[in-house]
């Protein structure tokens, strides 16, 4: 896994350092003190996890999340824990707090492993010369096993922190998978688009569209302010 580091305090980027490189697998891409240099990294290179620390000058971790499009999956290390709920709204994978025990380090990039392993066990897409998906399914893992679902069966996807509900039209039912939105949303053809952080939508199953809301089988799914402007657009409204 490639991973950045970003903290202001060098002490704490060394012990994140350390750490990583008692675990295999693992390849530092970039360390970063400031979070506004840390934006145009994460925008140039592959990178699958970032440890991020929250206080920072100039612009905090959380603040970074909600900037950078397609953030990757991240850790949050900081000495705050009182900003733990808000970062798990955000989908962090953990939340370390400072001083962090390896013990504790190392159960963090063991989830983060699992998630990213995860990721790639959903089928590869083929793709035309356009670029379009040229298929009409993906496989995700759900309960030890991979289950095959037919794109056009999906209404929307819900994420709900380190899992993502699918909704299927069939009778309203749903299938739970360890996740990230950026994971899956990769595998999507262009139909499906995000409008809120926390959901996907397929554009076939719209019902209808109201100020700040899409319906789907009755159901409002939000639309964010960040991807207002976007998904207007999509739709030619």
């Amino acid at each position: 896994m490639r991973c950045v580091i970003i903290d202001d305090e060098p002490l704490a980027v060394d012990v994140l350092e350390t750490y990583v490189n008692q675990i295999g697998g693992m390849e530092i891409v970039s360390k970063c003190n400031n979070p506004l240099d840390a934006i145009t990294i994460l925008n140039k290179h592959q990178v699958d996890l970032v440890f991020l620390d929250i206080e920072m000058p100039n612009l905090t971790g959380l603040d970074l999340v909600k900037t950078v499009e397609n953030i990757p999956q991240f850790i949050f290390t900081t000495a705050y824990p009182q900003h733990a709920l808000e970062g798990f709204e955000l989908n962090a994978t953990d939340y370390l707090v400072k001083p962090i025990p390896f013990q504790r380090f190392l159960k963090a990039v063991s989830r983060a492993k699992e998630k990213y392993e995860l990721k790639q066990t959903i089928a590869p897409q083929v793709k035309t010369s356009s670029g379009e998906n040229n298929i009409d399914f993906i496989f995700v893992k759900s309960e030890y096993e991979n289950i095959k679902i037919n794109l056009q069966d999906i209404e929307y996807i819900e994420g709900l922190k380190d899992y993502i509900k699918i909704h299927l039209k069939e009778q309203a039912k749903t299938l739970l998978t360890l996740s990230s939105f950026k994971a899956i949303l990769e595998k999507l053809p262009s139909n499906f688009i995000r409008t809120h952080r926390s959901y996907i939508i397929n554009i076939d199953c719209i019902r209808a569209l109201q100020k700040t809301y899409v319906v789907i089988n009755d159901i409002r799914i939000p639309i964010g302010e960040t991807y207002k402007k976007d998904v207007l657009k999509i739709l030619g409204v």
